[in-house]
């Protein structure tokens, strides 16, 4: 689905990103750990078309570098940036339809869908989102992503800021759009616990580089990224 070959990434004259190689598989989850700093948000958004970058980025074999972040939308790329994203001036309703504007037949299905898989949001539907609670929000993001139909859904820190039981919840319907939907997933992470149970495959990022990857179950049985990152 996914290709990344020795991309370089830049704010301003600054470069961020040095080389970094990545592939993520058809229908599986792919995570990205590291540290604060590692470049792991910055790799997302070089994917996405939103900042200057360098090297190779294929999606189902087509080259996309240096293409406009409306372009990568159009390919079937939905972001959900670490900020969320939502509209907070607009309804739920309004940003779920935001999110299906490139669609032009009925998009009744993919909204019942997305409020199948987000109740809260059917209660919420008229309210503004920026009255929601940030579980909510969070879940507001990731269902405006899922009206485009995305091919490759890429999350960033979707955990954040929130509570534990929402985070779980949270990640149980990540899997299941894996799952039973196809999605395939690019996800950057800070708990890496969690990543690494619902995830196929997992990279390991410092400064910008990608130091380490291979299988989930893999990774998370390395004693030095256990210390790192799971706390023992």
């Amino acid at each position: 689905m996914l290709k990344v070959t020795d991309l370089a990434a830049y704010y301003g004259g600054s470069r961020v990103l040095h080389g970094v190689d990545l592939v993520a598989s058809e229908g599986r989850i792919t995570t990205i750990l590291g540290a604060n700093g590692a470049g792991k948000t910055t790799l997302l958004r070089a994917i996405s078309g939103l900042v200057r970058a360098t090297g190779s980025i294929q999606v189902g074999g087509i080259e996309v570098l240096g293409q406009a972040a409306s372009r990568m939308a159009a390919l079937g790329i939905a972001h959900v940036p670490d900020n969320r994203g939502t509209f907070s001036g607009l309804s739920v309703e309004e940003n779920l339809r935001l999110g299906a504007y490139r669609n032009n037949d009925d998009i009744r299905p993919d909204m019942e869908t997305v409020l199948g898989y987000f109740p809260r949001l059917r209660e919420r539907f008229r309210q503004q989102s920026g009255t929601l609670s940030g579980g909510e929000q969070q879940m507001l993001a990731i269902g405006r992503a899922l009206m485009l139909r995305p091919r490759l859904l890429l999350l960033d820190e979707p955990s954040f800021g929130l509570a534990p039981v929402i985070i779980g919840e949270i990640f149980e319907i990540i899997r299941r759009l894996n799952t039973e939907q196809k999605v395939t997933v690019l996800l950057v992470e800070q708990n890496a616990r969690l990543a690494l149970e619902i995830a196929d495959h997992a990279y390991l990022m410092e400064t910008g580089r990608s130091v380490k990857d291979g299988p989930a179950a893999m990774l998370g049985a390395d004693d030095s990224i256990r210390r790192s990152y799971l706390g023992h």
